[in-house]
């Protein structure tokens, strides 16, 4: 069905990054001693220590050469090392012939689905070993040698893909992408402060795109770097809202938009270390949004009296480690490091294969003995989460499941007449909710019957019910008691409140790990609020304004429909029986299926330490049919 209301969830979610602007500006503008910076830095850089989980310890890295290659003026060893057990990182580490300790740089690769084999980050990586550098690149996590899912025939989602299924069932558990990938970059930064040959005190970081926030983030997160170079990354959240941009898992931290932070906090959080801003003309990371940064990263550095250890270059073309963004970070490093050469980028650097950068038996961390993917952590994680759990009550679990969802409390809405549709021989009456504040219409609430309302009518019996995506077309298939009045409710992001914007791939497809439902459940994360949160609060609205009749409500549900279903059941008095059709058994066996069918907007986070759907429907054992 044509999303009709398919801007409602887009609309929302930019207004609500609109106003987070535009309160951290008004907090930057407060901003005007050394002394109010300071307070600043410390404060943005607490916020974004919290929003990264790592585990308690560093374990050790348990590192081997597996090969090098001698290129002249510098050698290339194969390394491989465990940023946690049993889980290994492929890398190539650069050591130049010289007296003495080097500088190094720890190089943070993109969204290369070869990783650190890439052609322009091996440019990058050897001009600089070439320029006196010792440089650690690390292969990312579904990239490169640490593909994720060659156990499984057929199935090849693509790094960014694969990032995303692996988010969504760390979520579940507490842990997030990003602080698994945060993590890998560390305890790079471990390995490489632990060889000989590197000073301490001259180590930088740099990335594009992928690698740009990467280098973003452990900028912010880690006080052992010297300089910082993130590439093709930097603009503004808002820029990419407005824009309707997804992005990667690991790029969309939780509960980032909750403590009030932007982009460029995680720049100011390491002021004054000296800071070079990359970014491109064409760059579909808005370049507007990069040189706004910059401008506000340069006014904290200028208060703490630094304001030339931050530059900006933005060069001319697409998105990339251009040359002119590369030199313009050698020419920070060179200067920051005291290395006394040329900034131009050397002519005639060699290249290499795959095959002779592979750290790894064939090339995959899979045949390594003792790794395990991701997933397998995940899937270890909940069985552990699930032997601590307590047995709750309804009220406990109502409790618990309100903060989970930081759930708004519900209240009979007001609700707009919309035109009826007729299929076949049903007539829909429809009536569009407003269920969030300044009459925002998130859900439209569909009355099927032989003819035409344009009012709620009176009736003894209500069944509600809750598609898997779009309530008319489902409801078409299915057939009720004559004595109930049937409605639908296409609930926020689901039949006509579909967002229609926000496309990657030309078909849309709901249940793309990239596309729009994906990215404005990632939104819902970042401000703390799960978009499962106003689905049941859609569900809970309705229940209210239905109940005014004196009706009995009874709620149908499938599919993903499912489970906003079962939790506004457990909240509300107001609906008094609940019947499932397709539902998921447990949040825990999204965790242990490969591959997820279901989507992250129907993920919580964290709940697996608390609860269960299991438990759930126990709760509600006397109104499930």
């Amino acid at each position: 069905m044509t999303p009709l209301y398919g801007t409602a969830v887009q609309d929302y979610y930019l207004d609500l990054v609109r106003k987070n602007f535009a309160a951290r500006k008004a907090r930057l503008e407060t901003v005007r001693t050394r002394e109010d910076a300071e307070r600043y830095i410390a404060d943005v850089r607490s916020k974004i220590a919290a929003l990264f989980p790592f585990p308690a310890e560093k374990t050790p890295l348990d590192a081997s050469e597996t090969g090098s290659v001698d290129f002249g003026s510098f050698v290339m060893y194969k390394v491989i090392y465990h940023s946690r057990p049993e889980y290994p990182v492929t890398a190539s580490l650069y050591l130049p012939k010289a007296e003495g300790k080097v500088p190094a740089v720890l190089f943070l690769c993109g969204h290369s689905q070869n990783g650190k084999a890439s052609d322009i980050y091996q440019t990058c990586q050897r001009a600089l070993a070439m320029k006196g550098y010792a440089v650690l690149a690390v292969d990312p996590v579904s990239q490169g040698e640490r593909l994720q899912f060659l156990d499984i025939p057929g199935f090849s989602p693509g790094c960014c893909g694969e990032h995303n299924i692996i988010g969504k069932q760390l979520l579940l558990t507490g842990e997030t992408m990003g602080a698994w990938r945060a993590w890998d970059a560390i305890r790079g930064l471990d390995y490489l402060l632990s060889r000989p040959e590197v000073d301490a005190a001259r180590v930088g970081v740099t990335g594009n795109s992928g690698g740009g926030t990467m280098t973003t983030f452990v900028n912010a997160l880690e006080a052992r770097f010297a300089m910082a170079a993130p590439s093709c990354y930097i603009t503004t959240w808002l820029h990419n809202v407005e824009n309707e941009l997804p992005a990667d898992s690991e790029q969309m931290p939780p509960g980032t938009f909750a403590a009030g932070l932007e982009m460029g906090d995680f720049l100011i959080a390491r002021a004054p270390r000296p800071l070079v801003i990359l970014g491109q003309s064409n760059d579909f990371f808005d370049p507007r949004g990069t040189g706004e940064t910059y401008e506000e990263v340069r006014r904290i550095y200028r208060l703490l009296g630094a304001e030339n250890a931050v530059r900006l270059t933005i060069g001319t073309g697409d998105h990339g480690y251009s040359k002119t963004n590369r030199e313009a970070m050698y020419s920070l490093f060179n200067d920051t490091a005291k290395v006394g050469v040329s900034p131009e980028e050397p002519a005639d650097i060699p290249l290499s294969s795959e095959q002779e950068l592979s750290a790894a038996p064939g090339g995959q961390v899979r045949n390594l003995p003792g790794n395990r993917y991701v997933r397998a952590f995940a899937a270890e994680k909940a069985t552990a989460l699930a032997g601590a759990r307590k047995t709750h009550g309804r009220e406990e679990l109502c409790a618990i499941l309100r903060r989970l969802l930081s759930l708004d409390d519900p209240f009979t809405p007001h609700f707009r007449i919309l035109r009826f549709r007729t299929e076949g021989s049903a007539v829909y009456s429809r009536f569009g909710l407003e269920t969030e504040p300044d009459g925002r219409l998130m859900c439209v609430l569909k009355l099927k019957s032989d003819q035409a309302f344009y009012h709620l009518p009176d009736r003894r019996k209500v069944i509600l019910y809750i598609p898997h995506l779009d309530a008319q077309d489902e409801l078409e298939e299915l057939v009720f008691p004559e004595d109930a009045a049937v409605y639908g409710l296409d609930v926020r992001g689901i039949g006509e409140c579909t967002p229609s914007g926000c496309d990657q791939p030309q078909e849309r497809d709901f249940f793309n790990e990239y596309q729009f439902d994906y990215h404005y459940a990632s939104l819902g994360l970042m401000f703390g609020k799960p978009v499962l949160s106003g689905k049941v609060k859609d569900i809970l609205c309705a229940a209210e304004l239905l109940s005014q009749t004196g009706a009995q409500i009874e709620v149908h549900a499938k599919g993903q429909g499912t489970l906003p279903a079962l939790i506004a059941a457990l909240l509300s008095e107001k609906i008094t029986a609940l019947k499932l059709s397709d539902a998921p058994e447990s949040w825990e066996s999204m965790v242990r299926t490969p591959i997820p069918e279901f989507p992250l907007s129907a993920m919580i986070p964290g709940v697996l330490a608390e609860t269960d759907l299991p438990e759930l429907r126990r709760a509600l054992a006397g109104k499930l049919l």
